[in-house]
């Protein structure tokens, strides 16, 4: 009998955490819930001369890594370049370059050399949501983890970013960064 009480308390444990999960959690948001505020027309936001710092959180939740980095986007109509250029506390350099292209109604693809795949995304209102795997480098372990980047627009044309890695389904870490427009000449080399 007490085993069958484990059993369904084990149960009712586990859909409370699905539904948390599904509901009330990071990756419950949608794009629709940023339909005020400032538009994020990435466009216009994700063009030029970009930098950004942020940290990135382990799986216990303390900081794992901090990081620096230098963004420089272009956009052809509704095709878009974005080079990105990350100086991490630890010395390493990582550099990638992601290729955009909107759709109809504000939707994104994304692709990179460490993405597998078409990233997909959504601008609506003051948000980005851009879901996507990744593959880590070898020196990062190599492991193949799926990705939710939200991006919100600040007032003042900042952006907050959040992302959340997974594997199997369990949260293994999680970046936060601002990004924003440097005004005049700058190159790719973050802390300069």
């Amino acid at each position: 009998m007490m085993f069958s009480y484990i059993l369904i308390g084990m149960a009712v444990l586990a859909v409370v955490m699905i539904l948390k999960t599904r509901l009330a959690d990071f990756t419950a948001q949608r794009p629709e819930d940023y339909a005020d505020g400032p538009v994020f027309n990435i466009q216009t936001v994700l063009n030029g001369p970009l930098e950004c710092e942020g940290v990135i959180y382990g799986p216990t939740g303390r900081v794992a890594s901090r990081f620096v980095a230098r963004f420089e986007g272009h956009w052809e109509g509704d095709i878009g370049t974005l080079r990105e250029v990350f100086d991490y506390d630890s010395g390493t350099r990582q550099e990638r370059q992601w290729s955009l292209r909107l759709g109809n109604d504000g939707q994104i693809q994304a692709t990179a050399p460490d993405v597998i795949g078409t990233g997909e995304g959504m601008q609506r209102g003051s948000a980005v949501r851009l879901k996507y795997r990744i593959k880590l480098t070898e020196d990062a372990g190599g492991h193949e983890l799926d990705t939710v980047d939200w991006m919100y627009l600040m007032p003042n044309g900042t952006i907050i970013n959040r992302s959340q890695f997974r594997k199997l389904g369990i949260k293994v870490a999680e970046l936060v960064a601002t990004i924003r427009p440097i005004r005049g000449d700058a190159d790719m080399t973050p802390g300069e």
